[in-house]
């Protein structure tokens, strides 16, 4: 059933918000995804800060050019179109639906289109080059790792040096 005029503002009023609000928004082709994953894959979206939307292509270019995004048109995209919004991490959206595509079921059910991430828009092959950099979480816990190797060898050089003189004075007193 067609939407109304109304509806369509509505529609495009909430695609403005998210658009501006979103830190990076990658456009996916979902053609032969069923309910049950669409609902998997949204649940994971949400717990990360990020959203799945899904909008007629007219209206998403319409959001677009209103947020001075007028490069992009998805109406060149094939099929149906969803716009996956990141609000924290920027590479959360990229990275969940990478994470779902490495299943061999569901390889085809949804493909990367494109992207826009600090308002450049991004190809295909960005978008999934994007998909396997780590997230922050990761790169975080990298950092604190390679800032911790350092004291941890030390530590470890001081306990070695204990570890001998105990070592040394059991064996004095094995001895006697």
């Amino acid at each position: 059933m067609p939407k109304s005029k109304q509806q369509k503002q509505e529609i495009l009023k909430s695609l403005n918000d998210k658009i501006s609000r979103a830190k990076s928004i990658v456009f996916a082709g979902f053609d032969t995804l069923g309910v049950k994953d669409s609902e998997g894959l949204r649940l994971r979206l949400l717990a990360e800060n990020s959203e799945y939307y899904v909008a007629k292509k007219t209206l998403i270019d319409r959001a677009l050019v209103t947020n001075k995004i007028s490069d992009l048109k998805t109406r060149e995209f094939a099929g149906k179109v969803a716009a996956i919004f990141s609000y924290e991490d920027e590479v959360a959206a990229a990275k969940i639906i990478g994470d779902f595509r490495k299943d061999k079921e569901k390889v085809d059910k949804i493909v990367f289109l494109g992207g826009i991430l600090d308002n450049k828009l991004l190809t295909q092959a960005e978008v999934e080059a994007l998909a396997n950099v780590p997230s922050k979480k990761e790169l975080y816990a990298k950092l604190v790792g390679s800032l911790n190797a350092p004291v941890a060898g030390f530590v470890n050089v001081l306990a070695g040096n204990l570890r001998s003189l105990v070592g040394v004075l059991q064996a004095i007193s094995e001895k006697k």
